[in-house]
């Protein structure tokens, strides 16, 4: 028999420092040297965590919201620079593994990205969110092939994630489990509570609590344990963001984050939508053999020669060098 594998992994739910990038470098170093203190051996960080997820586009149109676009564009982060190589020398120091949500600037375009870094402080894969949702396309780009790629390995277990609605994507999610994920982490933005209908006309599937079944979901269905990580939004950044008076983003609140066994189940207690924390659990990654003996949607419990995903791993490329 195999002995217990066990893992300390943490969930951020905190508030970003808003279109501010050396600000959220810095607070991300912290986090990651808090969360080391505590022993965590694996950390994710909500959705384009730097620097910070623009509400304001889903609540105002885009003409009203062009200044604070200016400012984002300018406070994305590259994979390759100096604030990225701060981080990742804050992860070696710490020596455990970082699932990263940023918003990677790449030239003259923004996408919603994952950086996977070891515990060497190697990003070890990269992924962008291969479809940006409805209004998010006015600002991000599409990830391509390689951001198929969902699972890393790492001493601490095969470490995957996806961002916000790709948990709504069944084949993207199919995908994932394919690739043997054991711990996964979902990075999201700040979801809300539903708003008073008197004042706004909304759907259930954009708040906290459907982002929080989502990600339950996921482990039940992947059985994987499932680190949920959010952002918050406190009253005195309403006017930085360009939210002040909207009813859908009420503060202080956003967040929804939660650690979930391989069968669902919640491990450990839920904090206030409006607090900041890491969430933390030891898990033992052994446990995913009780639901995978029960359903396990890529091997026993599924039907290849009825059902099965093509996947095409060739990247799309804008130039082509002719030799």
């Amino acid at each position: 028999m195999n002995p217990s594998k066990i893992v300390r992994v943490g969930a951020v739910q905190a508030e970003p420092v808003w279109l501010d990038l050396n600000g959220s470098v810095d607070k991300t170093i912290g986090l990651i040297e808090e969360a080391a203190s505590d022993g965590v051996q694996v950390l994710g960080f909500p959705e384009v965590w730097i620097p910070g997820y623009p509400w304001s586009m889903w609540t105002a149109p885009v003409i009203s919201n062009g200044h604070i676009i200016h400012d984002y564009m300018a406070n994305s982060m590259e994979r390759d620079s100096e604030q990225m190589r701060r981080i990742q020398a804050a992860v070696k120091k710490a020596g455990m593994f970082v699932v990263l949500g940023y918003s990677e600037r790449e030239g003259g375009s923004l996408y919603m990205a994952q950086s996977f870094i070891s515990p060497e402080g190697e990003i070890v894969n990269h992924r962008r969110k291969i479809k940006p949702t409805h209004i998010e396309r006015t600002i991000w780009g599409d990830g391509q092939a390689e951001s198929l790629q969902c699972v890393a390995d790492s001493p601490f277990g095969k470490i995957g994630g996806l961002n916000c609605w790709e948990h709504l994507q069944p084949l993207l999610r199919y995908n994932e489990y394919s690739q043997g994920v054991q711990i996964h982490v979902a990075s999201w933005p700040a979801e809300f509570e539903m708003p008073d209908p008197a004042k706004i006309s909304w759907l259930y599937h954009e708040t906290g609590e459907a982002s929080y079944r989502a990600s339950q979901f996921m482990a039940i269905e992947g059985q994987c344990f499932v680190l949920v990580a959010s952002q918050i939004l406190t009253e005195k950044n309403l006017e930085k963001n360009n939210l002040t008076g909207n009813p859908v983003t009420k503060t202080p609140g956003g967040g929804f984050s939660m650690i979930f066994g391989p069968d669902g189940k919640p491990l450990c207690e839920p904090i206030d939508a409006g607090a900041e924390a890491i969430l933390t659990a030891n898990v033992d990654l052994r446990d995913i053999d009780y639901p995978k003996a029960f359903i396990d949607v890529v091997g026993h419990y599924a039907r290849p020669d009825l059902l099965s995903l093509l996947v095409n791993p060739k990247e799309a490329k804008h130039v082509t060098i002719m030799k």
